[in-house]
Order: structure tokens, then C-alpha cells, then sequence
């Protein structure tokens, strides 16, 4: 379990705040999806996206309604995201981790990383980091939904978020990333991008391809979306269907890109002759999950110099995570109910297990070594009305970040196990913050 709060953080939560968020979630079921504007926001520009399409093909991908998430539970998932960024910045956390990453995370570039994705379940105890993933999709199709919200009640309606720039951001991040790794002067911007993904029209996500390319495109920056065998290297450029790349938005879950298909692009990275975003050496420090179990040793972290509030802070946000090693086998299985086994290197929910879920076939498979056991931290839940019937949905948060900055929040509803993209009612919502000064009653 989660360590007691720090006395500074506790104060950061009153009771109220987080209960009006809460009372919220439980007793406001309104739809705040205008699907015009979602219409809207995801056709403009090119319209290689069709709305039709996009909930014909892919119907959970949206929920109609929204989050209601405190301030305080906000400020201290930031502050948590701070914290651990100090951490990763310490030469003895990284020699550490990089020692049992694939070699390939060894090579070191300019380039900081687009798109992490820290996910947190809101405990008893606040919000807990059950994860932090390379590079989290979404983003920008949550920008999307975000612009498409509309207020469904009074209270509501005093926490709709002013506009904000999302999309120019997420160019500028790019264009951030660029001149981190080439040092270029205006005089030579970022040109071409290449958006990559294993068979890339048929992943879940493929329409947030198209709006990236979009988006890049209308900022003068063009842009294919490329499997990666249709990459070459010639020893001095990366090259796609014959043009010349500047810089990869990589979205392979290859993260050593050890595949035999990734040879060019491996090959071109490690000669710095692309820019590569996120990178193998960014999933090593950051995603891995051997490195929660790290971040939550409050005796090494002090060892290696971390101040007493980030120990403390990180203690009591991250849940316990301990590596599954075949010696401890016996002893995992016997308390397996009270953990969550996930791959160490894993994305997503792939190959993830509840503990009270879990069969002897499948935890000889965990046991063999590659996996880690964090406490089961339950989700907390959103009640919404689903075809005129309540059905409560679990929920957690991604924060997506740059160089320590959050740049968007959102919401993934879900019923089952694991986040599946698979259940009526769910899918991204957007999140509205709810302010410790008021605790916006009255929704109905």
C-alpha cells in the first residue's frame, strides 16, 4: 500500500474538494459531447477523418460525458510528475537503470521525448502512478474531444476550461525536439516527418495518424504515414518512399527496436542521422516498470540524494512494485489478490493480470522472470446513463507530458479488467477540474 501522505500534501486535499469531485462523478450523468463539434473538430483541415466513420469503426473510442477531477487531486499529480522528473535528472538513477535496459538505451540524444503519458488511479489515499508509458496515444484526438464539450448544466458550465492552443503546442513540441538533437538555425527547420508504426492503417489509433499528419502538414511541415520497412538508410540519411526524413514520430511498441524490420531506423538512429521521438533511451528511464519499484524505496532514493518531501511525495504516490523473480514465485502466488502483474517492458494493458484473476498457467508464465507485481490500487468510478440504465464505469487519468510540463489530462472510462476500448458508454472522456473554493452542487 501507498505510504501515509506527507503533512504538506495532505493539505493540498481537503475533504471537501475531493467530495464534490466525487459527488460528481456519482450523481452527474448529463452528456457534455456536442457531436457537431466533434464533427467539426475532427474533419476540419484535410477531412481525410470522417466522423461517420471514426464512431462507425471505432464506436467506444469517445464517452459522451466527462471527469470531474479536484484542483488539489490535479496539483499533486504535478507535483508527483515534478518529483520524479528531478529524480531521472540524478547521474546514480540512471546509471542504475540503464544497467538492466536493452543496450541500444545506452546511446544518448539531444531529443527529450514527445508525448509521456503518466497514468494515475484516484485511491483512498489520492492519485496513485500506476504507470508511465513512452509514448501514450491520444493526445491529439483528446485535444479534439476537448474543443467539442458543451455545458450540460449550470455548475458545469463554471468549469468548462478556457480555449487553449493544444494543437500549436504539440507542433511546437516537435519543432522543440528538432532543435534540441540538430541545433538547427531557422534558416534550417524541420522539413519532413515521418509518422511510424507497424501497419499503421490498421491500428486502433490509425486516425489519430491522419490528424497528426494533418496538422503538420498545415504548419508547412509535410509528413507521411509509414510502416517501418518502407524506411531505408543509406549510412548518412533516412530516406521514406525515396524523400529524405528529418525526424520520426515514433509510435512502435518495439521500444529497443530489436525487430528485424526496424533495422534501417534502428541503424539511422543510432547514427544520428534522424531524429527519433519518443526513443529507446526516454522508454528505458522513464517507462520500464522495474523503475517504479525505484521510485518508491525511500531508503536508495535518499541514498542517491533525493530531498526528504520528493521521497516522501513519491512514497505515498506510487504503489508498491516489486520485480517477480522465479525464487519468489510461491510467495507471489499465495498473496496474488493483493497485486496487479504487468511486463516489466509491457504497454498499455497488454498482457496485464489482476491477481484475483489470474490462472496457474498464466503465473508460470509471470514467474519465469520479465514481469513485476504492484499493489492493486481500484480504480475510482463514474456513474453515467447508458441507453437510460446506470452503469458504474472505472476510470483512470492520463497526463500527457513534455520536459516535465502537463500539457492535456484526460479520462479513460472502461468496464473489466483492464482499459479495452471495448464497452458502450466509455472510452477518452475529457476532465473538468473541480475547484476547492466551490463545490459546484446542484448538477442534475
Amino acid at each position: 500500500m501507498a505510504a501515509p501522505l506527507p503533512p504538506a500534501v495532505a493539505e493540498l486535499m481537503p475533504a471537501d474538494c475531493a467530495a464534490a469531485a466525487e459527488w460528481l462523478n456519482r450523481g452527474c450523468a448529463c452528456i457534455s459531447v456536442d457531436h457537431p463539434s466533434l464533427k467539426r473538430a475532427l474533419e476540419e483541415g484535410q477531412g481525410s477523418v470522417s466522423h461517420a466513420e471514426l464512431l462507425a469503426t471505432r464506436p467506444h473510442l469517445f464517452s459522451d460525458s466527462v471527469v470531474f477531477v479536484s484542483e488539489a487531486h490535479l496539483l499533486r499529480m504535478a507535483q508527483t510528475i515534478a518529483a520524479l522528473e528531478r529524480v531521472l535528472r540524478l547521474p546514480a538513477y540512471r546509471e542504475r537503470v540503464l544497467a538492466y535496459a536493452p543496450a541500444i538505451a545506452r546511446h544518448s540524444p539531444a531529443a527529450a521525448g514527445v508525448f509521456l503519458g503518466y497514468d494515475f488511479h484516484l485511491g483512498p489515499d489520492g492519485p496513485q502512478l500506476i504507470e508511465v508509458n513512452s509514448n501514450a496515444g491520444g493526445a491529439l484526438l483528446n485535444a479534439r474531444l476537448l474543443r467539442a464539450q458543451r455545458a450540460c448544466c449550470a455548475p458545469v458550465a463554471k468549469m468548462m476550461p478556457a480555449p487553449r492552443p493544444l494543437e500549436a503546442a504539440f507542433v511546437n513540441m516537435f519543432r522543440e525536439e528538432w532543435r534540441l538533437a540538430r541545433g538547427k538555425s531557422p534558416e534550417q527547420p524541420l522539413t519532413r516527418v515521418a509518422i511510424v508504426d507497424t501497419r499503421p492503417r490498421e491500428q486502433y489509433l490509425a486516425p489519430e495518424f491522419e490528424l497528426f499528419r494533418e496538422l503538420f502538414e498545415a504548419h508547412g511541415i509535410a509528413t507521411v504515414v509509414a510502416d517501418p520497412e518502407e524506411l531505408s538508410f543509406d549510412g548518412e540519411r533516412l530516406a521514406c518512399r525515396g524523400a529524405t526524413v528529418d525526424l520520426v514520430y515514433n509510435r512502435l511498441t518495439d521500444f529497443a527496436l530489436a525487430e528485424a524490420q526496424h533495422a534501417a531506423l534502428r541503424a539511422a538512429y543510432l547514427a544520428d542521422a534522424v531524429v527519433l521521438t519518443p526513443h529507446p533511451q526516454m522508454h528505458a528511464l522513464y517507462a520500464d516498470k522495474r523503475n517504479l519499484a525505484l521510485l518508491g524505496d525511500e531508503q536508495w532514493l535518499a541514498q542517491i540524494g533525493v530531498g526528504e518531501h520528493d521521497r516522501r511525495l513519491l512514497a505515498s504516490s506510487i504503489p508498491r512494485t516489486e520485480e517477480v523473480l522465479p525464487a519468489a514465485a510461491e510467495a507471489f502466488w499465495n498473496s496474488r489478490k493483493q497485486w496487479f502483474f504487468k511486463p516489466a517492458a509491457g504497454f498499455g494493458s497488454k498482457a496485464a493480470y489482476r491477481g484475483d484473476k489470474v490462472t496457474r498457467r498464466v503465473f508460470a508464465e509471470i514467474a519465469r522472470g520479465g514481469y513485476v507485481a504492484q499493489a492493486l490500487v481500484a480504480p475510482s468510478e463514474r456513474h453515467l446513463l447508458v441507453d437510460g440504465v446506470g452503469q458504474d464505469f472505472k476510470l483512470d487519468l492520463r497526463n500527457y507530458v513534455y520536459r516535465g510540463e502537463v500539457q492535456l489530462l484526460s479520462a479513460r472510462l472502461y468496464r473489466g479488467q483492464t482499459t479495452n476500448f471495448r464497452t458502450r458508454g466509455g472510452g477518452f472522456a475529457a476532465v473538468l477540474p473541480v475547484s476547492c473554493q466551490d463545490s459546484s452542487g446542484g448538477c442534475r
